[in-house]
C-alpha cells in the first residue's frame, strides 16, 4: 500500500509532532468511513527532526510511538501540518504532491498547482483545529491521541498564558482532557514544562535548534528560535555558549539576523538574544534598544504573534 506522509515543520515541537499523528489517524478514519472515496493509501505521521524533551515526555506518557524520520519529499504525497513556509518544510517540496495543509500560522510561501484542502484558523495550536475536524466529522478520538493533542495545546498556548490563546483552544483542551482522563490539566502542564526545561547534556547548537524557524523578511534571511524554561536561571551557565553558537550559525547560513527567545514561563516574559547586521531593527521592532547581547521583553511569550510580526514590519 502506498503512503501519504503527514509532516510538521523542521525542528519539530510538540504541536508539530502530535498534530501530525492525530491528523494521520483522522484521515485514515475518514477513508474507512467513506468520507474520502477511491483512496486506499495509508496516512502515516513522520517528523523532520529529533524530538525535544517535552515532546518525548508527552509521547511516553500516553504510550504513543515516535514517528519515523523523513526530510525529503521528492516523489511522495504529503500533508503539511503546523506550517506553510518553504524554509520550514521538507526538502524538494516542489517534487512532492501536497494534498492538504492544516495550520494556525500566517499563510506562507508554499503554492500548489492544483486545488487542495487548506485549513488555516487563527488559533493557539494546530491540534485545536484537528480536534475541531474530529468533531465536524463525528470521529471518535482514542484516549492516547486525545492525551497528546491536549498536551500540544498546553504547549503551544503555554498553559493558556500566551496571547495566541483563544476560547476555542480552551474548549478543545477541556474536551480532550475528559477523553484522555486527565483530571488536573495544570499539573500535566507543569510536568511538561519541567521536561521542556531540561537543558542538561545538550550542546549549544542543540539548544539553539530545539525550536528554530527560518524566515525571509524583505529579502533577508532571518532565523528565530525559542527555548522555554520555568526559570531563566536554568540557562545562566549555557547562555554565553549559545550566543557564540548563534554567531557561528549566522555566518554559516548567511543570515542577516538571528534572534533566540529565552522565555521564562513563570515570569511570563522573554530575554531576546540577538545577533544581527543592523541592531536598529530590534529597537524599531520592539521599541527597546539592545543592552549588550539581548533585550528583555516583558509579557512576550509567542514567536508567532509577538516576535515575528514586529520583526517583519521593522524589516519592511
Amino acid at each position: 500500500m502506498s503512503k501519504i506522509y503527514v509532516v510538521g515543520h523542521k525542528s519539530p515541537d510538540t504541536d508539530s509532532i502530535c498534530s501530525a499523528i492525530a491528523y494521520a489517524y483522522l484521515r485514515n478514519e475518514l477513508v474507512k468511513k467513506g468520507y474520502i472515496k477511491n483512496d486506499t493509501e495509508e496516512a502515516v505521521a513522520v517528523r523532520q527532526g529529533d524530538l525535544n524533551p517535552e515532546t518525548e515526555f508527552v509521547l511516553n506518557k500516553f504510550g504513543v510511538e515516535t514517528p519515523e524520520l523523513m526530510s525529503d519529499g521528492a516523489g511522495k504525497k504529503v500533508i503539511l501540518v503546523d506550517h506553510s513556509e518553504r524554509g520550514q518544510t521538507v526538502d524538494n517540496i516542489d517534487e512532492a504532491q501536497i494534498l492538504a495543509i492544516i495550520d494556525h500560522h500566517k499563510i506562507g510561501d508554499i503554492s500548489t498547482p492544483n486545488p487542495i484542502t487548506f485549513i488555516n484558523f487563527p488559533t493557539g495550536c494546530t491540534a485545536s483545529i484537528v480536534k475541531g475536524l474530529f468533531d465536524y466529522f463525528q470521529i471518535e478520538i482514542p484516549k492516547d491521541i486525545a492525551g497528546i493533542m491536549l498536551c500540544a495545546i498546553l504547549s503551544d498556548t503555554v498553559a493558556f498564558k500566551s496571547v495566541t490563546t483563544t476560547d476555542f483552544d480552551k474548549k478543545m483542551a477541556e474536551d480532550l482532557a475528559k477523553i484522555a482522563g486527565v483530571d488536573d490539566v495544570m499539573a500535566l502542564a507543569m510536568e511538561m514544562f519541567k521536561a521542556k526545561s531540561d537543558v542538561s547534556g545538550k550542546s549549544p547548537r542543540d539548544l539553539l535548534y530545539r525550536d528554530f524557524k527560518d524566515y525571509t523578511m524583505s529579502g533577508k534571511k532571518v532565523g528565530a528560535g525559542q527555548i522555554e524554561v520555568v526559570s531563566l536561571d536554568l540557562l545562566a551557565e549555557v547562555k554565553d555558549a549559545i550566543y557564540e553558537e548563534m554567531q557561528k550559525v549566522k555566518a554559516e547560513g548567511g543570515y542577516h539576523t538571528i534572534v533566540l527567545m529565552l522565555t521564562d514561563i513563570m515570569k511570563e516574559g522573554t530575554e531576546l538574544l540577538v545577533v544581527t547586521d543592523d541592531p536598529s531593527v530590534i529597537e524599531k521592532a520592539f521599541g527597546k534598544a539592545l543592552e549588550g547581547k539581548s533585550v528583555w521583553l516583558d509579557g512576550v511569550m509567542s514567536r508567532k504573534k509577538q516576535v515575528v510580526p514586529p520583526l517583519e514590519k521593522a524589516f519592511g
